[in-house]
């Protein structure tokens, strides 16, 4: 395969269920757009042989499959999907199908064209939302964004579907808690301001159950905190004589 333009990175967890159409809708929307893509599979030795399955499909479609040997979660997946990257541009998305695969050319246009550095799939501007949530899911999902908005003015800073320039990494220590790397991204990321978010609507997942929990939930929380303090003494450093 030639230099990829892009690396879409996907951490995966008991995906069997989905992995195939997956790959099959990524591969073709970036194909039929004319992008040079690369699927990263970033598999925690998914038991129920998520790995073997994205492994079958690399003979048609261009993907590699990372096993990690133990389960650390998705947010080390991430950054390991990252890490592994070929391609100047990555993108970040969830392997459940919740995220749209259709809308990745128009994000890496806005790349491409010089209008943004980190793109976020946005639940929350005109345009985006949610499928099928029940009123308590959407009270909780706004009730994250509000606790954050004032380390970023991303309304959807929750999101896990993101794609950024690599040149946004420089001199960055990405050091998140739990799986919130897109967070980690709009506030300490290189960047320059230039974040753009770009309207999607959010899916239940297709097959398989949910991995969020209350663990999610403290680990967010936390990150908030380690990120708040981060910014602070970054203003502090600053406004040192």
């Amino acid at each position: 395969m030639s230099q990829p333009e892009l690396s879409v990175a996907i951490p995966t967890y008991n995906e069997a269920k989905n992995i195939e159409t997956m790959i099959i809708r990524v591969a073709d929307t970036l194909k039929a757009a004319g992008i040079a893509a690369e699927i990263v599979i970033v598999d925690d030795s998914s038991p129920d042989g998520t790995a073997g399955l994205a492994t079958k499909m690399d003979k048609r479609y261009p993907v590699r499959v990372y096993v990690r040997a133990e389960r650390l979660g998705p947010g080390p997946a991430i950054l390991d999907g990252i890490r592994l990257a070929a391609a100047p541009v990555v993108c970040v998305m969830d392997g459940d199908l919740s995220h749209p695969p259709e809308v990745l050319p128009e994000m890496y246009g806005l790349i491409k064209a010089g209008k943004a550095r980190l793109v976020i799939g946005s639940r929350s501007i005109k345009g985006g939302g949610t499928s099928d949530w029940i009123w308590y899911r959407k009270f909780f999902s706004w009730s994250a964004r509000q606790l954050g908005r004032l380390l970023t003015p991303v309304s959807d800073l929750t999101s896990g579907f993101f794609m950024f320039d690599r040149n946004v990494l420089a001199g960055v220590d990405l050091t998140p808690i739990g799986c919130k790397v897109g967070l980690e991204l709009m506030v300490k990321g290189n960047h320059g301001g230039k974040v753009t978010e770009y309207p999607i609507i959010f899916a239940e997942r297709a097959a398989g159950e949910s991995k969020m929990g209350w663990r999610e939930t403290r680990q967010y929380l936390q990150h908030l905190g380690r990120l708040s303090l981060w910014k602070l003494a970054r203003l502090f450093r600053h406004r040192q004589p």
